[in-house]
């Protein structure tokens, strides 16, 4: 019997190609890469109506990022901002300046630290992060009612498995100030 398509898999998200109770710690070359093809293409589509909307305002997706953090944890510091994202102070840099010359962004002095940079969203930024968010929860919305209760749980601990340590403890910060959505 062939290997099924991402496709097929996708479209029979109850049926799994792999046999109930087999031992997922032997999974062939062919069931790595196509879970490999699935996060590519996952991601793909998850991303596709953000990406139009930024490319609209000229932005791309590390303006996202940076909107979606400051907007979950409002009065981030910069260095938290640099640890999330994983990148250098300078690239920080080329994204967070023109969000904040464009009245998306707003730095504060650090109440205890003066020298550290508060990051928060205006009320414009709050409006394009919320865009964002709404054209992204439609597509995650259908895909868990799609998949069931089990399979949600289930992807939540294969994405914290695709982790490392840092941004598993970051992932759990940004739920312990879940600001309600």
């Amino acid at each position: 019997m062939a290997a099924k398509t991402a496709a097929q898999i996708a479209e029979t998200p109850e049926r799994s190609p792999l046999p109930a109770g087999r031992n997922l710690l032997f999974l062939r070359e062919e069931e790595l890469r196509l879970a490999q093809d699935l996060l590519f293409f996952g991601y793909r589509d998850f991303t596709a109506g953000a990406d139009e909307i930024l490319a609209e305002l000229g932005m791309g997706r590390a303006h996202h990022r940076v909107l979606h953090f400051v907007g979950r944890r409002p009065g981030i510091t910069v260095g938290e901002l640099l640890g999330i994202l994983g990148i250098t102070k300078q690239s920080l840099g080329r994204v967070l300046q023109p969000l904040v010359e464009e009245g998306y962004v707003t730095q504060t002095p650090g109440r205890a630290d003066r020298r550290q940079r508060l990051l928060t969203l205006t009320p414009k930024g709050a409006a394009l992060e919320r865009r964002l968010f709404e054209r992204q929860r439609e597509t995650v919305m259908r895909a868990y009612r799609e998949a069931g209760p089990v399979a949600v749980e289930g992807f939540r601990r294969v994405m914290r498995g695709l982790m490392g340590e840092e941004a598993r403890a970051a992932c759990d910060r940004l739920g312990e100030r879940d600001p309600g959505r």
